[in-house]
């Protein structure tokens, strides 16, 4: 049960991880029923299922599920490695691959009424709320109560502030090209799994020619999604708000945007 306390601890810390159980063997395996073995998404492993070959390719499996968020099961042969099986030892082996992924996480960099919206429709959706503003009065508890975690920085500094992972969100609610400008182009760096920016189709040309300019990859900035949300026609900031978070939502779940009715 030692695997199963180490799982627990990661899942309450709000660590990915994916549990690997051999679920069915049959014949000679190293390895049998209830065998378990952790994987972490630097490829680190706790536990064991049998090592040698069939737990490299157990190993990839669960990093490829972590990344996607979806459970699997695997079945080998152990026969014939000329053929392609992992192994000699003349049995089959079912492997369960389940991952346990954190909250996604969304970090509103720019805390004014529209971060602070978006702060709190991303809390009422569930996700892990970070705040980040260079201004320390609007990045507070008091100001935005519905953050988890305030970030009092530049936007260039955030990456060495906080792991931005595959799960993360960055959702830049700017009051214009001073910050965005030179803020922008450390974010791209970053595996996040989405980059919007506020603001009209020429406030991000405009960004965008300057980030150019100063060396910037166009492969890099087609990352960027701006305007940010669905075309609501929204006015105030919650309703701002509640477009940006709409197409993160549509991202997520490979939704269209489109309407429902025939």
């Amino acid at each position: 049960m030692e695997i199963i306390g180490r799982l627990a601890e990661f899942i309450k810390d709000g660590k990915a991880v994916a549990l690997c159980t051999i679920v069915e063997s049959k014949g000679s395996t190293p390895r049998h029923e209830g065998s378990k073995m952790l994987v972490f998404p630097n490829g680190k492993t706790e536990g064991t299922i049998g090592g040698g070959e069939i737990e490299n390719r157990i190993i990839a499996e669960a990093l490829d599920a972590l990344k996607v968020g979806k459970t699997r099961v695997v079945r080998y042969n152990m026969v014939d490695p000329e053929k392609g099986d992992p192994g000699i030892c003349g049995g089959q082996v079912e492997v369960y691959v389940e991952p346990y992924l954190p909250a996604p996480r969304v970090i509103i960099i720019g805390s004014g009424h529209v971060g602070k919206a978006v702060a709190h429709v991303a809390k009422w959706l569930g996700y892990r709320v970070v705040v980040s503003d260079d201004r320390a009065e609007l990045c507070t508890p008091e100001y935005i109560p519905d953050a988890d975690q305030f970030l009092v920085t530049e936007m260039a500094d955030i990456p060495q502030k906080i792991e931005i992972d595959n799960l993360t969100y960055l959702i830049l609610t700017t009051r214009g090209m001073v910050v965005d400008v030179p803020g922008l182009a450390p974010l791209l760096d970053t595996p996040a799994a989405f980059i919007g920016v506020i603001g009209s189709k020429r406030r991000w040309l405009m960004t965008r020619k300057e980030l150019i300019v100063q060396g910037v990859p166009e492969e890099k900035l087609n990352r960027v999604h701006s305007p940010i949300g669905l075309e609501l026609n929204a006015e105030t900031p919650e309703e701002i708000a509640i477009s940006i978070m709409a197409e993160l939502i549509m991202l997520r779940n490979d939704g269209t945007g489109k309407l429902m009715k025939l």
